[in-house]
């Protein structure tokens, strides 16, 4: 296939395309009407222009959607829905007393039925903060009212306008209706609906749709298969004669330690289907390692599984031959083959281990496992009952089984490969027993492909302490964790009550077929509380939020970089070849609109068909033009680097992207131009479509170190650089 890739540009609703790109400077656009030479959040998503009645000539107004403060990369409610911190920007308004028996102006918020109306407060020209909003599809109206005390919306319509969301509502979505026995497209007839037996070879079949969005008709895509090989692992081999996974074992390690860890497959029975997968040391997940911090210990991998690897030791300043980068720090380790790793703990932390060889196949398949690093302050974090350390990830099953991978490249190329089973630790079913009042310390990893999980305890508080790398400089509640691929957070829960705790994941999912968002909440486990009462009781150090004291000092010597221009910008954007004409022009239909994250795969054909060879992501050096490896930076030791990374909303396809930098750690600074106000060592952070972070980057270790999206299938299909510090 022909790699022809065009660079589209959607002018603001217009579905235009075109082959040329400036090449200094991206296409992100200023937030509503300011200007800036810099990369700035898009006008699109996160501004609204409000329209003046015809009879009331001369006012002009918008609603800058700005970010709420949140110590995630997205802020949304436990529920999923998106938060925006209002303000209104005013001009033109005459006295009011000249539209009728007025004294005042009033804005109004609505969803599209209108019903709760809320009023957002008074207003007048100028800009005025109205709070926060945190409706999926809203209006925001301005009305003149006898008086400012006014509870109803009674007055004259003055101005409206409607949230960037509402875009995407089809005109046509009553006419379009199908049974649901009409949804489930049969490709049987066309002979590519296929099972794969014990020994057989592996054939597509295409990913089952979703009961409540299927897809709609694509004209001729219905028969069509990814133009890939189909590819499962152990191909030839009968599963039965694989020993099924183990749950994994803790390993205690200390300085000068050795552990041997081995990539393999196994056999795994996963809502009653038995799969062929793979396993680090015959476990699922691997073994959690326990080291304290400074501790150095020597890993032995063996590779015994059917592909190329090599392990990755994710998010730990370790010396640079070590990272496990291939084509970077080393050559693939061949099946049959090994090599040693030396790996020390630097930083204390939640820390894992998975490969950097095609990730989308490996690491969806069991290849990753969890690292505590202790700190060496016996005090560092506040008492608790007991510790879990969690894996979220999830798994494309279909009737016949695991859902092929593309075997030279990957497919699910645009969205990533979203599964439709969630599980933790590699089990649907997690569940915990504690007793009444017990506070559990919750070390959670994201190691799916591209699911960013939004996740909460019905009923229970919890306080966020941590994340990739130590502990916040204060802690604080939170009503869910906004969890993108990669990161690490550690939240203290205590269940007060006795009865049956749901650890949910809740998100606000679109349905593109009719332009619609739905609620999509998961149970992923239960803990179950007793009636007997916790001891020790830590009621009262749990109701303490503390101040790490340590960690302020740390971060306070960075501060004087904070204010100062971004010495690098990174724009993250998308080329596509030549694809599926419907794919095509579902993608366009899907212009209308970027919500900020994808939260879950409800388009699974449109994403299935399209592979590596169709679809490349991009890096972008917006000051040289220069793409992925192309990108030549190069930093002295020491140096403190602010780098601001701004999402392209005018690609074909935007999505939110978990941006990681091998072997340094960063303070995300801002989102959206907004600071952060309680700071935490990171090494991944979540750029939502059309918005921007700054990071500030120390420069600590010395080597050449990947900077890649962490969406499986998006560092598959080339969203890599790499950085040197010399």
């Amino acid at each position: 296939m022909h790699r022809k890739f065009l660079q589209v540009a959607i002018l603001l609703g217009a579905g235009l395309v075109s082959g040329a790109v400036a090449v200094h400077r991206p296409a992100l656009v200023p937030v509503c009407g300011g200007t800036s030479d810099r990369l700035t959040p898009s006008t699109d998503i996160y501004c609204m222009e409000l329209i003046p009645r015809p009879d009331v000539p001369g006012p002009t107004g918008m609603v800058e959607l700005g970010r709420v403060v949140s110590p995630f990369d997205v802020s949304v409610t436990a529920e999923g829905r998106q938060r925006y911190d209002a303000t209104l920007i005013l001009a033109g308004l005459p006295e009011p007393s000249t539209l009728g028996p007025y004294t005042t102006y009033i804005a109004w918020i609505a969803p599209p039925s209108f019903d709760p109306m809320r009023k957002l407060g008074v207003v007048h020209n100028g800009r005025i903060p109205v709070g926060e909003i945190a409706f999926d599809k809203f209006l925001v109206f301005i009305t003149a009212e006898a008086n400012a005390d006014v509870t109803d919306r009674g007055g004259k319509l003055v101005m409206r306008g409607m949230s960037p969301s509402i875009r995407m509502q089809q005109h046509s979505m009553l006419i379009v209706t199908r049974t649901s026995d009409s949804m489930t497209m049969d490709h049987g007839a066309a002979g590519v609906h296929h099972h794969r037996d014990a020994g057989s070879e592996a054939k597509w079949f295409m990913p089952p749709n979703r009961p409540n969005t299927p897809m709609m008709p694509m004209p001729g895509v219905d028969n069509l298969v990814p133009p890939v090989a189909p590819f499962l692992p152990g191909m030839g081999l009968d599963p039965a004669k694989l020993p099924e996974a183990k749950p994994r074992e803790v390993v205690s390690l200390r300085t000068g330690d050795t552990l041997g860890l081995t990539a393999s497959l196994v056999r795994r029975t996963i809502n009653g289907q038995s799969l062929v997968m793979y396993a680090y040391n015959g476990q699922y997940p691997g073994p959690l390692i326990q080291v304290p911090e400074g501790a150095t210990i020597v890993v032995r991998f063996h590779n015994a599984i059917d592909l190329p690897t090599a392990v990755h030791w994710h998010g730990i300043r370790l010396d640079n031959p070590n990272d496990g980068a291939v084509g970077v720090t080393q050559d693939a380790v061949q099946p049959g083959a090994g090599f040693t790793y030396t790996v020390h703990f630097r930083d204390a932390g939640v820390y894992w281990y998975h490969p950097h060889v095609r990730e989308d196949i490996q690491q969806e398949l069991g290849l990753y496992g969890n690292i505590l690093v202790r700190p060496a302050q016996p005090d560092a974090y506040g008492p608790v009952n007991r510790e879990e350390t969690l894996m979220l990830d999830d798994l494309l099953l279909g009737e016949q089984g695991l859902v092929p991978f593309g075997a030279d490249t990957p497919i699910h190329a645009l969205m990533g490969r979203f599964g439709n089973v969630l599980l933790i630790n590699g089990d649907p079913r997690y569940r915990l027993t504690v007793a009444k009042g017990e506070v559990v310390r919750y070390n959670l990893t994201n190691v799916s492909n591209s699911r960013t999980f939004n996740l909460s305890f019905a009923g229970a508080r919890m306080k966020l302490v941590g994340a990739d790398i130590g502990r916040y400089e204060r802690e604080s509640w939170v009503e869910s964790v906004a969890i993108a691929p990669a990161q690490r957070y550690q939240v203290d829960v205590r269940f007060p009550e006795a009865g049956p705790v749901a650890l949910m994941n809740q998100v606000q999912a679109i349905d593109h077929n009719i332009g619609n968002f739905f609620a999509e909440y998961d149970t992923l486990g239960v803990v179950t509380v007793g009636t007997s009462a916790a001891r020790p009781d830590h009621g009262a150090s749990f109701a303490t939020l503390r101040t790490n004291t340590d960690v302020v000092r740390d971060v306070a010597k960075f501060r004087p970089y904070f204010d100062r221009p971004p010495d690098k910008e990174l724009v993250l954007t998308l080329k596509l070849g030549e694809i599926p004409f419907g794919v095509l022009q579902m993608l366009r239909r899907d212009q209308l609109y970027a919500n900020p994250v994808e939260w879950s795969g409800t388009m699974p054909m449109m994403d299935w068909l399209t592979t590596g060879r169709q679809a490349e992501w991009v890096l972008r050096d917006a000051e040289t033009g220069k793409e992925n490896m192309a990108i030549d930076w190069h930093f002295k030791l020491g140096q403190i680097v602010k780098l601001r990374i701004g999402n392209d909303r005018l690609s074909l396809h935007p999505m939110s992207h978990p941006i990681h930098l091998h072997g340094q750690r960063f303070l995300v600074l801002a989102h959206n131009n907004v600071p952060n106000d309680d700071l935490v060592w990171k090494d991944t952070v979540l750029v939502p479509v059309g918005g921007t972070a700054d990071i500030l980057v120390e420069m600590a270790n010395p080597g050449k170190w990947m900077v890649h999206c962490h969406i499986a299938e998006h560092l598959q299909t080339g969203m890599m650089a790499v950085l040197t510090v010399e």
